[in-house]
């Protein structure tokens, strides 16, 4: 028993909403963020489907296995299978491999370096980053003027890769394995953009630049784009994978956090670290208060609020300690009319969920105040 309160009774996620993007791998990511404890809002961006015509797959397997490249770039270790898979269909497995036992066969990290190998292949050099810009760096210091290059895509074509490839005099063949396409059911997806503006959400997961595109490009489509970004500049973390997923957001002068190590694991301890140190904290009458995205910690224990409570309390806590309206407060309830007394309904239920209800006072004809500390009044007093 003693043991039992010892244990923090929440995860450093608890309390706060992250939203999903991801198409693949999305239950191991959606699993992993729940079990730290987060609320989770899974709207797939984009779904990944197999050439709807293999003749562009087969037509460049064909070309390949005639005439051998100097290079061949692996990027992904589906689109890797799925390439050797089809090539095998077509009768044509056996000489792929034989090809690519001949060439230069560059693997983009880890999980494609273990793909290349399932099929008994070796490749000649795999960076530890998982990143293409460390694969284009060796490959234009190696020289690629005159030189063959085939790179296996996934999706949509790497941005730049196969660009600079090119203007360095390079001959790029595309293999390409699967297309991107957007959701079958766009309705998670305006889901998310509405709890993301609506401040329901406190990050988004990015694990795919292409998904990144696809939600500006729904945004775009809503009529939202600006609000989105304002939203991802101010209210909702954008979390990355690594620099290729955040470069779509990255052109629009959006600021992501990303893990030194491209994996989902690190993109989670991230955000462990991250929400948290985001979370207001502040000393009210007599307790420690953290204010997280649809709950609060009160002196450590969890305290699920409602979403009109939240918005209550986070425009209280703008000015902690400051008497705020009864009209202000109304203003920063959702979907509100023109009662007050909605605030004070409201308010009661925000006092019931705290379990403190000595944190917030009531100053009469006036409106409401967090009773912040008195030593901490000359804090924020200047702010």
């Amino acid at each position: 028993m003693h043991d039992e309160q010892q244990r923090p009774e929440h995860g450093p996620l608890s309390g706060f909403t992250v939203g999903v993007t991801a198409a693949r791998r999305a239950d191991e990511l959606g699993a992993l963020l729940q079990r730290r404890g987060a609320t989770v809002v899974h709207a797939p961006a984009l779904r990944i489907v197999p050439l709807a015509d293999d003749g562009e797959l087969l037509t460049a397997t064909k070309e390949l296995v005639d005439d051998a490249p100097d290079v061949v770039v692996a990027t992904t270790a589906i689109g890797f299978r799925g390439w050797v898979e089809a090539a095998d269909g077509w009768g044509l497995g056996e000489e792929l491999l034989a090809r690519l036992r001949s060439v230069e066969l560059l693997a983009r990290g880890p999980k494609v370096k273990g793909a290349v190998r399932a099929q008994g292949l070796t490749e000649e050099w795999s960076p530890s980053s998982e990143s293409m810009a460390e694969v284009l760096d060796r490959l234009l210091e190696e020289g690629v003027d005159g030189r063959r290059i085939a790179v296996q895509l996934h999706g949509e074509p790497l941005p730049g890769f196969v660009e600079s490839l090119r203007a360095a005099g390079a001959e790029v063949v595309l293999v390409p394995v699967y297309r991107w396409m957007p959701p079958e059911d766009i309705g998670p997806v305006d889901r998310l953009l509405d709890a993301a503006l609506t401040r329901g959400l406190d990050a988004i997961t990015f694990t795919s630049a292409p998904a990144a595109a696809s939600l500006l490009s729904r945004a775009e489509e809503r009529g939202l784009r600006a609000e989105f970004l304002a939203t991802l500049h101010h209210d909702v973390l954008p979390a990355c994978v690594g620099p290729v997923t955040a470069l779509p957001l990255q052109a629009l002068g959006i600021d992501t956090v990303q893990p030194e190590r491209f994996r989902l694991g690190p993109l989670v301890q991230l955000l462990c670290q991250e929400l948290p140190g985001r979370a207001r904290v502040l000393p009210v009458a007599g307790h420690q208060v953290e204010i997280r995205g649809h709950a609060v910690l009160v002196d450590g224990s969890l305290r699920p609020v409602p979403p009109a409570g939240m918005s209550l309390l986070r425009a209280l806590a703008r000015r902690p300690g400051w008497v705020v309206a009864r009209a202000e407060l109304l203003r920063a309830l959702p979907g509100s009319g023109r009662d007050e007394h909605a605030v004070e309904t409201a308010m009661a239920r925000l006092r019931t969920a705290l379990g403190a209800p000595k944190l917030i006072q009531t100053v009469v004809k006036r409106g409401y105040r967090l009773a912040l500390d008195p030593a901490a009044d000359a804090k924020y007093a200047d702010a």
